[in-house]
């Protein structure tokens, strides 16, 4: 059983930023594929960022059309824990973000290949 509990979410002003944190246990972290996705009110929950090992790939970073060149993932392996940096935010960043992990390397911007889920960190951007 891997339990994710994030923090840094909070209220900022369009144009800042905010990072992030997730924390996982589980004791094989490093071999997780971990995700970041977000659902706003009224709408349906979005992937915005993952990271992923394999051993035929490497370590492979995607990111949603919307947040390329403004968010940034990250992981620390020591410290069981992966980071999204969210940079030049806009009032559409508004949402709740959830952390997401699974052992399967692929597929990785599609949330029913997450195992585990976080309980979600809210971030409102005002304008």
């Amino acid at each position: 059983q891997v339990q994710l509990v994030e923090s840094g979410g909070g209220l900022v002003q369009a144009g800042g930023s905010l990072r992030l944190s997730c924390a996982a246990s589980g004791r094989t972290f490093s071999s997780y594929k971990m995700g970041w996705f977000r659902q706003a009110p009224g709408k349906e929950r979005e992937f915005v960022a993952a990271i992923s090992w394999s051993s035929w790939n490497g370590d492979s970073i995607e990111f949603a059309d919307s947040v390329k060149g403004r968010f940034t993932i990250s992981r620390d392996n020591a410290k069981n824990t992966v980071y999204l940096q969210m940079n030049s935010l806009k009032p559409e960043d508004t949402a709740v973000y959830y952390c997401a992990a699974d052992t399967t390397p692929w597929d990785t911007s599609n949330s029913a290949r997450y195992k585990y889920w976080g309980q979600g960190t809210r971030v409102t951007v005002s304008s």
